[in-house]
């Protein structure tokens, strides 16, 4: 082990007690391939006695067969790189959680991907963290990834950046180098909302400060990277102006006992404080901060709680307890965030996803796409629609009304998911940056009916002795797949050209000279006339 306590052997409750009360420090690894992100893990761990001795064997033994280190020298990114096909071509794909303690702290690391196409991996990461570890290679400097991942790291809001130039040992270990790469880094972030900035030269292969002071850079008089990890301070990083509490579960066990239940967001609560639900907006005071040890007078970011309150007012899951703050947070139905779109169907206006911001999910829309972000210059573009890893700032339009405040006041209460209504997969991430205004608001127009509905309006004819159930089982079937159609039993052309200027799919039973497509039902099944519309792309 890295450290060692008297306590082990005398009282292992009391051990365990004080290695609970450690604070939690929870940090990424992000920076261009092949930069030495798992390598530099598997150096702390190893050099911290973090490794058990079966652990690695094993890594020794695959260093023969997978190691990309050379003859005779173990490769301790095997350590992290766990899937097979990481281990083939020597990379990272998927994020990677290692743990770890010292005498003073716990930690929790996530080592990211570094290719472009796995931008979204890497987003996934640094959500909880905070603090970023971004590794430059000394040979090669500032990297287009480079850029990429320290403007994602200014998005989500991480407070604390250690700048690691990796692979001093291939530079002669030059101060010159050095200081050219910590120059060019802090010119690119100077646009960027990053503060606390600090920059080690370092040898993750070797361990040149990385746990230990490195003999070969005596010019470098900083801390090396785990007493850096050790003593960076980031008790002050929560917001504790803004008390927010967002209720997870409404707990009632009996007549007796009502609790609200969920973990602060922001700000500190205290016994007998007034507090007011939102969006209802009705106030009452605290009655008992519980908690599994037994009721508190305060309770303050992240801990997971429940209050009591004197009166009986309405609060359900997804409403927000707010308390005495310096801003009230917004209630709105609509909001801009800057969203990282993480499925391969593109993002398009229009479309309607589920919205899940804390805790409560409603139902909603990008409304608008302002403007695309080039992740790697940092310029603006024009957009219709965000891809896979794409970047935008956009308008949110949900249907009912949401509490929230922008994300560099709360990550809790400024974060959203974006969640697919038919696969209920998680398609995209949001940071709120404030409300919109009513210049956004605009017509609707055809390519936005199109994209709510997933379809193109069309009108279909339905012909033979079963059209007219057809008709009605197609509608139901398209119902249920999240596209809009209506059945029109009678010939009337205005009928068929307000139907699709209301952006539906118009099923008709008798011939219209309007159809542009006809189906006999004699001779095709529903799903056969189904998969025909997917093929026509007139459903999506």
């Amino acid at each position: 082990m890295s450290h060692q306590s008297e306590l082990i052997s005398s009282d292992i409750n009391a051990y365990l007690a004080q290695h609970e009360r450690k604070e939690m420090l929870r940090f990424l690894t992000c920076g261009n391939v092949d930069d030495g992100k798992s390598t530099l893990i598997g150096r702390l761990l190893h050099d911290s006695k973090m490794i058990y001795e079966d652990q690695l064997a094993a890594v020794q033994a695959d260093s023969v067969k997978s190691g990309t280190t050379g003859a005779g020298k173990i490769d301790l990114a095997l350590l992290v790189d766990g899937l097979q096909a990481e281990r083939e071509q020597g990379i990272t794909i998927d994020v990677a959680y290692r743990y770890f303690s010292t005498s003073t702290r716990k930690f929790i690391i996530a080592d990211t991907p570094g290719h472009e196409q796995y931008t979204r991996n890497m987003a996934t990461g640094a959500s909880t963290c905070d603090l970023a570890i971004i590794l430059i290679d000394a040979r090669y400097g500032v990297q287009t990834q480079t850029k990429r991942h320290s403007f994602i790291t200014s998005l989500l809001g991480i407070q604390h950046i250690i700048v690691a130039v990796n692979k001093m040992d291939l530079v002669r270990y030059s101060e010159d180098v050095f200081n050219k790469i910590k120059q060019d880094y802090l010119d690119f972030t100077s646009t960027l909302d990053l503060h606390d900035i600090c920059f080690i030269p370092m040898s993750a292969l070797d361990g040149d400060n990385v746990v230990n002071p490195s003999e070969n850079m005596p010019w470098f008089t900083g801390l090396p990277l785990m007493e850096a990890l050790n003593t960076i301070q980031i008790a002050n990083d929560h917001n504790f102006d803004d008390a927010r509490f967002p209720v997870q579960y409404v707990n009632r066990p009996n007549l007796d006992f009502r609790g609200f239940c969920g973990t602060v967001a922001s700000g500190v609560f205290h016994k007998g404080d007034v507090v007011t639900a939102l969006p209802s907006g009705k106030s009452s005071k605290i009655k008992a901060i519980v908690t599994y040890e037994g009721d508190i007078k305060e309770a303050f970011p992240p801990m997971a709680v429940t209050f009591t309150l004197e009166n009986e007012i309405d609060v359900s899951r997804g409403d927000m307890l707010v308390g005495n703050s310096k801003a009230a947070p917004i209630v709105s139905d609509k909001f801009r965030a800057n969203i990282v779109w993480m499925a391969e169907k593109s993002l398009t206006p229009g479309r309607q996803y589920a919205i899940k911001l804390a805790t409560r999910s409603v139902y909603g829309s990008i409304s608008l796409i302002h403007h695309r972000i080039d992740v790697n210059t940092l310029e603006h573009h024009d957009a219709n629609e965000l891809k896979l890893n794409e970047i935008g700032s956009c308008t949110v339009s949900v249907n009912a009304p949401v509490v929230f405040d922008p994300y560099k006041n709360s990550k809790w209460t400024g974060s959203f998911i974006i969640i697919d209504r038919l696969t209920n997969g998680t398609v995209g991430a949001g940071m709120i940056t404030g409300i919109t205004d009513d210049e956004d608001l605009k017509p609707v127009s055809a390519s936005d009916r199109a994209a709510r509905f997933s379809q193109t309006a069309t009108a279909i004819t339905l012909t033979g002795a079963n059209g007219k159930a057809f008709a009605y089982q197609l509608e139901r079937k398209l119902f249920d797949n999240g596209h809009a159609a209506t059945v029109l039993e009678t010939s009337n052309a205005a009928l068929v050209e307000a139907i699709k200027n209301a952006g539906l799919l118009c099923l008709c039973i008798e011939n219209s000279d309007m159809a542009e497509i006809s189906f006999d039902t004699n001779k095709t099944s529903i799903d056969d006339i189904y998969a025909a519309l997917k093929d026509k792309k007139v459903i999506y």
